[in-house]
């Protein structure tokens, strides 16, 4: 027997039972009526980006890149997290959240001149569009994705 996924429906947040075999396929919520392709929730995580990744999984992406640039002893870092969490399965398809580790990674963190941690950078069609520097609270970057996905 194929497994179940849960997923939150774009429009009113509520949970859907869909189907292995309907992944990709069109869903329809069982709240509000919205018709919406369900994606495998894989695709509703951050993804691990590094030097080696950073161009194809970022600059070349097909759809618009939140990068999330920290360090594992960083504590504003671990405080921003969540809330990028949070944004990866709430705009799942519509743009991707990447995190890439500044400790593990300097050639990145060098070529975008990151200076302090976190540093998120919006980046769309292969171009930075937007950047903050530091704890941002949950409303400032909802607000920048909001403007990154108008432009």
């Amino acid at each position: 027997m194929a497994e179940d996924f849960i997923l939150s429906c774009p429009s009113c947040h509520a949970r859907n039972r869909i189907p292995a075999s309907k992944i990709g396929q069109q869903a329809k919520c069982g709240k509000c009526g919205m018709t919406f392709t369900a994606k495998n929730p894989s695709d509703s995580q951050p993804v691990v980006v590094t030097d080696a990744t950073f161009s194809r999984e970022v600059l070349e992406s097909s759809i618009p890149v939140l990068v999330d640039f920290w360090a594992p002893w960083c504590g504003p870092c671990r405080m921003v997290a969540p809330i990028l969490d949070e944004f990866a399965q709430e705009y799942a398809g519509r743009i991707k959240v990447a995190k890439i580790n500044t400790d593990e990674n300097q050639r990145s963190a060098a070529r975008y001149h990151i200076q302090g941690i976190p540093t998120l950078l919006f980046v769309k069609n292969g171009q930075i569009v937007d950047q903050v520097v530091g704890v941002a609270q949950k409303p400032v970057i909802h607000q920048k994705i909001q403007q990154m996905l108008s432009v």
